[in-house]
Protein backbone atom coordinates (compact mmCIF):
# COMPACT_ATOMS: atom_id res chain seq x y z
CA UNK A 1 0.00 0.00 0.00
CA UNK A 2 1.25 3.50 -0.77
CA UNK A 3 2.11 5.91 1.97
CA UNK A 4 -0.73 8.13 3.00
CA UNK A 5 0.31 11.75 3.11
CA UNK A 6 -1.31 14.09 5.55
CA UNK A 7 -1.70 17.78 4.92
CA UNK A 8 -1.98 20.50 7.49
CA UNK A 9 -5.28 22.37 7.47
CA UNK A 10 -5.12 25.87 6.05
CA UNK A 11 -4.83 28.62 8.67
CA UNK A 12 -8.13 30.11 9.70
CA UNK A 13 -8.94 33.74 9.00
CA UNK A 14 -8.31 34.55 12.66
CA UNK A 15 -4.90 32.85 12.56
CA UNK A 16 -3.96 34.71 9.39
CA UNK A 17 -4.96 38.03 10.90
CA UNK A 18 -2.97 37.30 14.05
CA UNK A 19 0.11 36.32 12.03
CA UNK A 20 -0.20 39.51 9.97
CA UNK A 21 -0.44 41.64 13.11
CA UNK A 22 2.59 39.92 14.66
CA UNK A 23 4.57 40.64 11.49
CA UNK A 24 3.42 44.27 11.49
CA UNK A 25 4.55 44.64 15.10
CA UNK A 26 7.96 43.25 14.22
CA UNK A 27 8.38 45.49 11.18
CA UNK A 28 7.27 48.54 13.16
CA UNK A 29 9.76 47.69 15.90
CA UNK A 30 12.55 47.39 13.34
CA UNK A 31 11.69 50.79 11.86
CA UNK A 32 11.78 52.37 15.31
CA UNK A 33 15.10 50.66 16.05
CA UNK A 34 16.45 52.10 12.80
CA UNK A 35 15.28 55.59 13.75
CA UNK A 36 16.06 55.64 17.47
CA UNK A 37 18.18 52.62 18.30
CA UNK A 38 17.24 49.47 20.16
CA UNK A 39 17.84 50.84 23.67
CA UNK A 40 14.74 53.05 23.57
CA UNK A 41 12.33 50.52 22.05
CA UNK A 42 9.01 50.77 23.92
CA UNK A 43 5.64 49.13 23.48
CA UNK A 44 3.97 52.54 23.76
CA UNK A 45 5.87 53.85 20.72
CA UNK A 46 5.11 50.74 18.68
CA UNK A 47 1.43 50.92 19.56
CA UNK A 48 1.18 54.63 18.75
CA UNK A 49 2.84 54.09 15.35
CA UNK A 50 0.40 51.28 14.58
CA UNK A 51 -2.64 53.18 15.85
CA UNK A 52 -3.18 50.77 18.74
CA UNK A 53 -3.16 51.02 22.51
CA UNK A 54 -0.10 49.68 24.34
CA UNK A 55 -2.14 47.01 26.22
CA UNK A 56 -3.26 45.61 22.86
CA UNK A 57 0.32 44.53 22.10
CA UNK A 58 0.33 42.23 25.12
CA UNK A 59 -2.07 39.99 23.25
CA UNK A 60 0.83 39.14 20.92
CA UNK A 61 3.98 39.51 23.04
CA UNK A 62 4.30 39.16 26.80
CA UNK A 63 6.71 42.11 27.02
CA UNK A 64 9.45 43.99 25.18
CA UNK A 65 11.98 41.25 25.88
CA UNK A 66 9.86 38.60 24.20
CA UNK A 67 9.54 40.86 21.15
CA UNK A 68 13.31 41.46 21.07
CA UNK A 69 13.91 37.71 21.33
CA UNK A 70 11.65 37.16 18.32
CA UNK A 71 13.46 39.87 16.35
CA UNK A 72 16.89 38.44 17.19
CA UNK A 73 15.81 34.92 16.25
CA UNK A 74 14.31 36.17 12.97
CA UNK A 75 17.55 38.00 12.20
CA UNK A 76 19.69 34.93 12.86
CA UNK A 77 17.40 32.85 10.68
CA UNK A 78 17.47 35.43 7.89
CA UNK A 79 21.27 35.47 7.93
CA UNK A 80 21.51 31.67 8.02
CA UNK A 81 19.09 31.38 5.10
CA UNK A 82 21.14 33.87 3.08
CA UNK A 83 24.29 31.84 3.69
CA UNK A 84 22.59 28.58 2.76
CA UNK A 85 21.12 30.02 -0.45
CA UNK A 86 24.46 31.44 -1.62
CA UNK A 87 26.56 28.44 -0.65
CA UNK A 88 24.08 26.14 -2.34
CA UNK A 89 24.96 27.73 -5.68
CA UNK A 90 28.52 26.35 -5.46
CA UNK A 91 29.40 22.72 -6.21
CA UNK A 92 29.50 20.55 -3.09
CA UNK A 93 33.12 19.49 -3.70
CA UNK A 94 34.33 23.07 -4.24
CA UNK A 95 35.02 23.66 -0.57
CA UNK A 96 37.14 26.76 -1.10
CA UNK A 97 34.45 28.28 -3.30
CA UNK A 98 31.78 27.46 -0.75
CA UNK A 99 33.81 29.08 2.00
CA UNK A 100 34.32 32.22 -0.07
CA UNK A 101 30.61 32.30 -0.97
CA UNK A 102 29.68 31.96 2.70
CA UNK A 103 31.97 34.81 3.75
CA UNK A 104 30.74 37.04 0.94
CA UNK A 105 27.09 36.31 1.75
CA UNK A 106 27.76 37.15 5.40
CA UNK A 107 29.16 40.53 4.40
CA UNK A 108 26.41 41.24 1.88
CA UNK A 109 23.69 40.41 4.41
CA UNK A 110 25.23 42.72 7.01
CA UNK A 111 25.44 45.59 4.53
CA UNK A 112 21.88 44.99 3.35
CA UNK A 113 20.44 44.58 6.87
CA UNK A 114 22.43 46.94 9.10
CA UNK A 115 19.71 47.24 11.75
CA UNK A 116 19.28 43.48 12.06
CA UNK A 117 23.05 43.02 12.11
CA UNK A 118 23.38 45.58 14.90
CA UNK A 119 20.53 43.92 16.79
CA UNK A 120 22.27 40.55 16.97
CA UNK A 121 25.92 41.64 17.05
CA UNK A 122 25.90 45.25 18.21
CA UNK A 123 25.89 46.86 21.63
CA UNK A 124 23.66 44.85 24.04
CA UNK A 125 20.24 46.35 24.68
CA UNK A 126 20.16 47.68 28.28
CA UNK A 127 18.09 45.44 30.52
CA UNK A 128 17.74 42.68 27.92
CA UNK A 129 19.40 39.26 27.92
CA UNK A 130 18.52 36.63 25.34
CA UNK A 131 17.35 33.36 26.96
CA UNK A 132 20.17 30.77 27.10
CA UNK A 133 17.83 28.23 25.56
CA UNK A 134 15.13 29.07 23.11
CA UNK A 135 14.65 30.54 19.63
CA UNK A 136 17.75 32.74 19.70
CA UNK A 137 20.00 29.85 20.72
CA UNK A 138 18.53 27.58 18.05
CA UNK A 139 18.84 30.24 15.36
CA UNK A 140 22.43 31.09 16.36
CA UNK A 141 23.38 27.43 16.27
CA UNK A 142 21.97 27.18 12.75
CA UNK A 143 24.30 29.98 11.68
CA UNK A 144 27.44 28.37 13.10
CA UNK A 145 26.47 24.99 11.63
CA UNK A 146 27.25 26.28 8.14
CA UNK A 147 30.93 26.77 8.94
CA UNK A 148 31.16 23.53 10.88
CA UNK A 149 29.72 21.68 7.89
CA UNK A 150 32.48 23.12 5.70
CA UNK A 151 35.14 21.92 8.11
CA UNK A 152 33.55 18.46 8.32
CA UNK A 153 33.34 18.21 4.52
CA UNK A 154 36.99 19.22 4.09
CA UNK A 155 38.10 16.55 6.58
CA UNK A 156 35.85 13.90 5.01
CA UNK A 157 37.20 14.60 1.52
CA UNK A 158 40.81 14.80 2.69
CA UNK A 159 40.97 18.40 1.52
CA UNK A 160 41.93 20.10 4.76
CA UNK A 161 45.50 21.37 4.54
CA UNK A 162 47.62 22.63 7.40
CA UNK A 163 45.28 24.67 9.56
CA UNK A 164 46.68 27.27 11.90
CA UNK A 165 44.31 25.88 14.52
CA UNK A 166 44.11 22.05 14.44
CA UNK A 167 40.97 21.75 16.55
CA UNK A 168 37.95 21.88 14.23
CA UNK A 169 35.58 23.71 16.56
CA UNK A 170 38.21 26.29 17.49
CA UNK A 171 39.08 26.76 13.81
CA UNK A 172 35.42 27.44 13.02
CA UNK A 173 35.16 30.00 15.81
CA UNK A 174 38.35 31.85 14.83
CA UNK A 175 37.57 31.77 11.10
CA UNK A 176 34.16 33.29 11.79
CA UNK A 177 35.65 35.85 14.18
CA UNK A 178 38.19 36.90 11.55
CA UNK A 179 35.53 37.59 8.92
CA UNK A 180 33.05 38.99 11.43
CA UNK A 181 35.57 41.53 12.73
CA UNK A 182 35.97 43.08 9.30
CA UNK A 183 32.23 43.02 8.59
CA UNK A 184 31.43 44.59 11.97
CA UNK A 185 33.85 47.46 11.40
CA UNK A 186 32.45 48.06 7.93
CA UNK A 187 28.80 47.83 9.03
CA UNK A 188 29.38 50.39 11.78
CA UNK A 189 31.09 52.88 9.48
CA UNK A 190 34.63 52.48 10.80
CA UNK A 191 36.06 51.84 7.32
CA UNK A 192 34.40 54.85 5.75
CA UNK A 193 37.76 56.47 4.98
CA UNK A 194 38.45 53.70 2.43
CA UNK A 195 36.88 53.65 -1.00
CA UNK A 196 34.72 50.63 -1.93
CA UNK A 197 37.49 49.01 -4.02
CA UNK A 198 39.93 49.22 -1.14
CA UNK A 199 37.40 47.66 1.23
CA UNK A 200 36.81 44.85 -1.27
CA UNK A 201 40.54 44.16 -1.49
CA UNK A 202 40.92 44.11 2.27
CA UNK A 203 37.94 41.79 2.62
CA UNK A 204 39.50 39.40 0.10
CA UNK A 205 42.64 39.31 2.25
CA UNK A 206 40.56 38.79 5.38
CA UNK A 207 38.82 35.77 3.89
CA UNK A 208 42.23 34.27 3.12
CA UNK A 209 43.28 34.75 6.72
CA UNK A 210 40.10 33.01 7.85
CA UNK A 211 40.62 30.21 5.30
CA UNK A 212 44.21 29.65 6.43
CA UNK A 213 42.99 29.38 10.01
CA UNK A 214 40.73 26.52 8.95
CA UNK A 215 43.21 24.84 6.58
CA UNK A 216 41.53 25.92 3.35
CA UNK A 217 43.33 27.61 0.48
CA UNK A 218 41.41 30.12 -1.61
CA UNK A 219 42.45 30.57 -5.26
CA UNK A 220 44.56 33.59 -6.14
Amino acid sequence: MGRTETTQPAPSRRERMRAATVEEIKQTALRLIHEHGSAGLRFADIARTMGLTAPALYRYFADRDELLTALVADSFDSLASALAATRGQVAADDLDGRFLATCTAYRDWARGNPDRFALIFGVPVPGYAAPPEGPTAVAGERLMAHLRDLMADSARLGRRGNPLVPDGDEAVLLAWASVHGFVWLEAHGHLGSLDPDARDRLFAVQTRVAAATAGLALPA
